[in-house]
């Protein structure tokens, strides 16, 4: 079967943009990055107590208020969050807008934290807001900062985002919250909208030891008077959150309580590339039915998977909360425009691996996320001999996401997810173990990408690249060299 036009042209629109984005280095985020890494990073090095709002607020005042330069969406959750974000972003530039996007963690490139729906913006644009941060931070005293804090990576980062896209005179942004969410460096915006994706329980060892306590962390970005768009979640998540939003004055939307169907089907087409050569692509039907909206909206997602469905009915569902002016059509032209790397992105027969039919690439990283994505590639890959190179963090749970690998793979590599986050790949190899899944372990995370991408391209396997964006990220690396 092969794409209309239009599909085509969408296509090669959204490689290039994919292409541009990752080969544009710009030399004044090269002085910010080396700058911002003498602070204090959580990402690399995890600590607690050293979350809270008093130096944002002081920042935010200190920059006239960058956060309020334009309405925004502030998007929470345990996973998902970074595709509603995207979807959202999405959905409003093809509305015409403006749209700043600011997600976490980046891939390739730092400048993917800070950006557009569809990729970076003008190279002057960070150039004035690095500017702007280096001499407005350098010129504070340190006893000015409330208690004479030391000053985080992820505060720097986040007033950054702000800095850009005040820069850049957007007409929205959506943020996605970084970790948890009542005390993220993120919320100090009043946004017109509040969405919470799925939740489960992660970073227990800073969010808390069960669901509900993790749901009223991630509850705590819900502001006075603004509504808030919430996924499907259990009863108790569900009370959590209805207490938090009945104090906020808040009205909140349950979307699997307001749905009246959503249909999805995974299909495969055959395309030709700009070398005019036939190769296989993927994209998902969706299909949303909800009082809401004036007719079904149908588009075609680049992001697949159920979840990702789920996904993309919470973001139209917060659009029209929103901004009920925007139609349905725009709304299905932004779902289906949106593409997210690291999201099980498949990539055929890559460059210096030519042998490997289909490579995957996701970032999940909790039970419940790798849970979709296995379900997902059985649908696509089940009759495929396929490889799986898996590595996370040492909070992830891994004792319980390692059985949802077994009997799927012929080949199962193991490894540390970087030099970024901190592992414990004797922790990882035991629960395979206990598991019953044969595997091949390496801490030398390059070497055993190297020997996971040879030998499956050697033997003509499928491979599934799974665990940590982190790892994901060492795996896009050596394909671009």
């Amino acid at each position: 079967m092969l794409f209309h036009a239009d599909s085509m042209r969408m296509i090669k629109f959204h490689f290039a943009i994919h292409y541009n984005f990752l080969m544009k280095k710009f030399s004044s985020i090269t002085s910010l990055e080396k700058w911002i890494d003498s602070y204090l990073n959580f990402e690399k090095t995890p600590k607690k107590n050293i979350f809270w709002l008093e130096t944002m607020r002081f920042f935010c005042e200190k920059f006239g208020h960058p956060e309020n330069f334009a309405p925004c969406f502030h998007v929470a959750g345990s996973k998902g969050k970074g595709s509603v974000s995207l979807f959202i972003a999405s959905i409003l530039d093809a509305a015409g807008y403006k749209t700043g996007l600011y997600t976490s963690p980046h891939i390739l490139d730092f400048i993917e934290r800070v950006s557009s729906a569809t990729g970076p913006f003008d190279e002057s644009v960070y150039a004035r807001a690095v500017e702007e941060i280096m001499t407005g931070v350098k010129s504070i005293d340190t006893k000015e900062l409330p208690s004479e804090r030391p000053i985080t990576w992820f505060e720097l980062v986040t007033l950054f985002g702000f800095l850009v896209f005040r820069q850049a005179k957007v007409d929205y942004s959506v943020f996605e919250v970084g970790l948890g969410g009542r005390l993220d460096s993120t919320n100090v915006v009043t946004p017109i909208c509040s969405c919470i994706a799925a939740l489960e329980l992660e970073h227990t060892e800073f969010l808390g030891d069960t669901i509900e306590k993790i749901a009223a962390e991630k509850g705590g970005i819900i502001k006075s008077g603004v509504p808030v768009v919430v996924a499907k979640q259990t009863e108790n998540v569900k009370e959590v959150l209805r207490k938090i939003a009945k104090e906020k004055n808040s009205k909140v939307i349950f979307v699997d309580e307001i749905i009246k169907d959503i249909k999805t089907c995974l299909k495969k087409y055959t395309i030709k590339d700009v070398n005019l050569l036939e190769k296989d692509t993927y994209c998902m039907d969706f299909e949303l039915s909800c009082g809401l909206f004036s007719r079904t909206l149908k588009a075609k997602l680049n992001l697949l998977g159920n979840f990702q469905a789920e996904n993309a009915a919470l973001a139209a569902i917060a659009i029209k909360t929103a901004l009920p002016q925007i139609s349905e059509e725009t709304i299905e032209k932004g779902l289906s425009n949106a593409k997210l790397p690291a999201r099980f992105e498949i990539c055929e027969n890559p460059k210096g691996f030519e042998g490997i039919p289909a490579l995957i690439l996701d970032g999940a990283h909790t039970v419940k996320s790798v849970g979709f994505t296995m379900e997902t590639f059985n649908t696509l890959f089940e009759d495929k001999d396929a490889a799986l190179l898996f590595g996370c963090a040492a909070d992830k749970d891994s004792k319980d996401i390692a059985p949802l690998f077994k009997n799927a793979f012929s080949k199962v590599y193991l490894t540390r997810p970087g030099e970024v986050k901190q592992s414990n790949l004797s922790e990882i190899e035991s629960c395979f173990s206990e598991a019953g899944i044969k595997y091949d372990s390496n801490s030398d995370f390059k070497m055993q990408i190297k020997k996971a991408l040879e030998e499956s391209a050697e033997n003509k396997r499928v491979l599934l690249v799974t665990g940590s964006f982190y790892l994901v990220s060492e795996v896009k690396k050596i394909l671009k060299r």
